[in-house]
């Protein structure tokens, strides 16, 4: 039989369910590396804003996935977490579900989706180097941080400059490592993968 009789008239009839699938183990295995970093977390005294990975697998996930599904994917995470799943990060406040995502962090969470999808909207017009990569991220990163201030300045009526003091500085210099290792670790499996293509 030739190879091209061998593929089916209807390519699209027989890869959509596969691509699906492929596309909810992501989006499942992509909101289980969020939890883990979320996970990874330092508790702050003077901010209630704890010090976390999650951002970095927010920024990570957009760098990796396209725009769409980045966003699926954080979606997902949310949802898991306002279901009440130990996703979030621990509180001393809240034990999960839906009353963390309105907590002092709930800026961030809610900022995650669109931040990933920036990510990957901005990487993908480009020619995904690191430098481009840093860039994107920057970006997303830039989103995270202004909607978590803004949140938290909303929630507690606080000054701009308290905002800042609080949800914004102290992050700044563990961003740029978060920044600079997502950044690395995607333009690296891209020039693998585009190596073995």
């Amino acid at each position: 039989m030739s190879k091209e009789l061998s593929v089916p008239l209807n390519p699209t009839a027989v890869a959509s369910p596969a691509i699906r699938l492929r596309n909810a183990g992501i989006v499942l295995a992509g909101s289980a590396l969020a939890a883990v970093c979320a996970h990874i977390a330092l508790p702050l005294y003077f901010t209630p804003v704890p010090l976390t990975l999650a951002p970095f697998a927010v920024l990570l996930l957009g760098l990796l996935l396209s725009p769409r599904l980045a966003a699926a994917t954080l979606l997902a995470y949310l949802a898991e977490g306002a279901l009440g799943l130990p996703v979030f990060a621990p509180s001393p406040i809240f034990a999960g579900g839906l009353a963390h995502l309105l907590g002092p962090t709930g800026g961030y969470l809610l900022a995650y989706p669109f931040a990933a999808m920036l990510i990957s909207y901005l990487w993908r017009r480009t020619q995904r180097g690191f430098a481009a990569a840093l860039l994107s991220t920057a970006a997303g990163n830039l989103v995270l941080l202004a909607c978590g201030a803004l949140w938290l300045a909303v929630l507690t009526h606080a000054s701009v400059s308290s905002a800042l003091t609080l949800a914004v500085l102290p992050f700044l210099p563990g961003d740029a490592l978060k920044i600079a290792a997502a950044a690395a670790l995607a333009a690296g499996f891209h020039r693998l993968r585009r190596n073995k293509a």
